[in-house]
């Protein structure tokens, strides 16, 4: 694995609220201070809100958690990336997400996945590879979620997308 392109930033380089929010957030994950904190936390003001809107998606979005989870997790399947899929499986194996599910991931074929999960995955697949969904699709999707839900499913594609082209620019290293 290539070296980070901007190192994970200690008390200095976050300062003190940035350093608490990563400390905060190791303690309640289980482990230390994560990467994807410490290096965006660099950027101190822009981290703040960058932090706000993403939690406005998750936890604290409309979407059912389990979907938001399986969602993202889907992006970072098809993006490769390695560190906001690791982050997520933790996250959602807590939020219902089976085990089978997560090694099926990549095969939206798999006969355990519903008709709901079949809708979400064909919208993010077309979203992070068309930058598009067409009718048939959302027509489809829109079975399953209500109009503010649709467009909170757009914004999570959409900042998971990014996120996942965020962190494999900078390299930023999954936690040990």
């Amino acid at each position: 694995m290539e070296p980070p392109r901007i190192a994970p930033g200690g008390l200095k380089e976050l300062g003190l609220l940035n350093y608490g929010v990563s400390t905060l957030a190791g303690r309640v994950i289980g482990g230390q201070r994560p990467n994807i904190l410490t290096t965006l936390g660099r950027h101190r003001r822009l981290f703040r809100g960058w932090l706000y809107y993403s939690g406005r998606l998750m936890p604290g979005g409309r979407l059912p958690r389990r979907d938001s989870e399986l969602v993202i997790l889907r992006i970072a399947t098809i993006r490769e990336c390695e560190y906001e899929r690791r982050h997520h499986v933790r996250i959602g194996r807590k939020v219902g997400v089976t085990p089978a599910q997560i090694d099926h991931l990549a095969d939206e074929t798999w006969p355990g996945w519903s008709v709901r999960d079949q809708a979400l995955f064909a919208a993010a697949d077309q979203f992070v590879d068309d930058k598009h969904i067409d009718d048939a699709t959302w027509s489809a999707l829109s079975t399953h979620l209500g109009e503010p839900e649709l467009i909170e499913f757009l914004l999570l594609c959409g900042q998971y997308d990014s996120l996942a082209t965020v962190l494999m620019t900078l390299r930023v290293q999954p936690e040990v």
